[in-house]
């Protein structure tokens, strides 16, 4: 939780302990895994990379501290054309449908494209296998689905049939 302090007019965020070991063990857990993490604030956000032989997949993870929530995103290594984003919609709607954790999301104003996976952890400790078990569904799945969508961005291929050989 971040508690709000008056400081004659102007008001500052102080970070708890509890946000703050929990920011660390993200950290600390990520590292144990061999990833090359980037701090991108010094209280929630973490970002770092991962190779696919499609693109590197830039990944972000938050806690939500207050909210107790942890959330991790990868994003597709380039962002869909506006003229393929309606057959993206499609591909990624069709995705979705029966995925066990996470879900695809795409911007339909610059055509980023991301999968989500996050865990609410009130009144649980947070510990590292929540957090693999919340961070490597949003990777692998991202990887697993790339080479469809990419065909369906920039190959003309139809969104059914992208994912029909994805799925089998």
């Amino acid at each position: 939780m971040r508690i709000q302090h008056d400081t004659g007019g102007v008001q500052r965020e102080e970070t708890t302990s509890e946000e703050r070991a929990a920011y660390r063990l993200l950290v600390e857990t990520l590292r144990e895994d061999g990833w090359p993490v980037e701090r991108l604030d010094e209280r929630s956000t973490v970002r770092f990379f991962f190779s696919s032989q499609f693109g590197d997949l830039r990944c972000y993870a938050q806690i939500r501290q207050s909210e107790q929530q942890l959330l991790c995103y990868t994003l597709a290594p380039v962002k869909a054309p506006e003229e393929a984003r309606l057959g993206v919609a499609e591909f990624l709607t069709r995705a979705n449908y029966g995925l066990p954790i996470g879900n695809f999301e795409m911007d339909f104003r610059d055509g980023e494209v991301r999968y989500k996976s996050s865990l609410d952890f009130e009144g649980e400790r947070l510990t590292g296998r929540l957090i693999r078990n919340t961070l490597y569904p949003a990777i692998y799945t991202m990887e697993e689905y790339l080479p469809g969508l990419l065909l369906v961005m920039f190959g003309d291929e139809a969104p059914e049939s992208a994912i029909r050989a994805i799925e089998g």
